[in-house]
């Protein structure tokens, strides 16, 4: 199968690498598009400004409540300080 694809090759007037190389993309098809990398960036965009260092207590708070309130359902309103 080797020798027939190399002779395949050189009859096209290509290395074998590259007959091997459209062969394998001819097969798969085309490369499907990759996500857009601003997706990832724009996951924790927000409304206003965050400074994560300086308020990361506050933020990691509100994050721990909401997860407790989506679990546990619970109602009642976190007082602010």
């Amino acid at each position: 199968m080797q020798r027939r694809a190399q002779a395949k090759a050189a009859e096209l007037g290509i290395s074998f690498a590259e007959y091997v190389r459209r062969v394998i993309a001819q097969d798969l098809g085309e490369a499907k598009p990759r996500a857009d990398i601003s997706m990832i960036f724009d996951l924790g965009a927000s409304e206003e400004p965050t400074d994560i260092a300086r308020d990361k207590d506050k933020l990691l708070g509100e994050a721990v409540w909401k997860e407790y309130v989506r679990k546990t359902g619970h109602k009642e309103k976190r007082r602010r300080r």
